[in-house]
Order: C-alpha cells, then sequence, then structure tokens
C-alpha cells in the first residue's frame, strides 16, 4: 500500500514541471488538481503567471482536465474562464474522475500524467489508477479543515517512507 504513495516524480511547483521531458515520455494529457496545486485553495480566479502557464502548457500540445474534489461552484467558477476542461466532486482518491478525465481527452491513461500537492488524494488516486504522477509542493502555507487532516496522515506516511528507504 506505501508504494502507492510514491509519487514518480517531485516538483517545486508546476512552474518546475518539464514538459519536454513529458513529451519524449509520450505524455499528452495533464489531469491537475485545483486547490495548493494550482492556486491557493482561497484564491477565487487564475493568477496572470497561471493563465500563461496554461496556454504554454497547451501550445506545446498537451491536453489539460481540472480534477478537484471541490464542489461544483468553486471548480466551476475557477475553470470557466481559463477554458480548461474540468470534473468536481472527483472523490480523489477514487480512480473514476481520473479515468473520466483521460477518456475526455481522448488519451489512455499512460499519456496522462496526474499532478497534485496531496499525497492521499492525487498521488495515491493516480498511482492506484495506473498514471505516471508529480507531486508538487503546496503553493499555500494553509489549508481547508479537510485538507489539513489529510496533512497529518500523509507527514506519517512520510516517516514511514523514509524509514523504509534507510
Amino acid at each position: 500500500m506505501l508504494g502507492f504513495m510514491v509519487p514518480d516524480q517531485f516538483a517545486e511547483s508546476i512552474y518546475d514541471i518539464d514538459f519536454e521531458e513529458l513529451k519524449q515520455q509520450g505524455i499528452k494529457g495533464v489531469i491537475t488538481d485545483l486547490d495548493n496545486t494550482l492556486v491557493e485553495w482561497d484564491r477565487a480566479d487564475a493568477t496572470p503567471e497561471l493563465l500563461e502557464w496554461i496556454e504554454m502548457v497547451q501550445s506545446e500540445g498537451f491536453k489539460i482536465t481540472i480534477v478537484s474534489n471541490n464542489k461544483k461552484k468553486r471548480v466551476g467558477t475557477f475553470s470557466e474562464p481559463t477554458g480548461v476542461s474540468w470534473i468536481h466532486s472527483a472523490k480523489k482518491p477514487l480512480t473514476r474522475a481520473f479515468r473520466r478525465a483521460t477518456k475526455e481527452m481522448n488519451l489512455t491513461k499512460d499519456q496522462v500524467v496526474v499532478v497534485g500537492d496531496q499525497l492521499l488524494t492525487d498521488v495515491f488516486g493516480g498511482n492506484r489508477g495506473g498514471y505516471h504522477t508529480i507531486l508538487v509542493v503546496p503553493v499555500s502555507k494553509t489549508d481547508g479543515w479537510f485538507t489539513k487532516a489529510n496533512r497529518r496522515v500523509e507527514r506519517m506516511v512520510m516517516k514511514r517512507l523514509e524509514k523504509h528507504k534507510e
């Protein structure tokens, strides 16, 4: 079970992901979390820097879908102005939303990378679904109440993973 918690890659942020390398690996689509991955969990809109990133990723030929556990209003209000496809109430780490996003992008799971800031939802769900996963550092130092609980469990998992390395 711990193996499902280990991402294939780490990145400081979405801006540090090497899309040329992903392209060489046959990746054509990006499933990304929203809150604390793309922007702070309490930021309503995309930043100019994020809009440039989305444009760059798409101009490189990648399809993007935001897959979030958050509610329709939050995900839709954020995503619609960006023009990026989105799925709300994803129930990650369940894999159904990942499969749906992959199908909507008309790709296979080996052509898609899952990017997120949480081990228990993004990485665990992506790995269980057979996707390439990238864990990024959360963009905010604060979290919503549910994520705070997840972070406590993540810290315990990380300690356990570190012990397995030794």
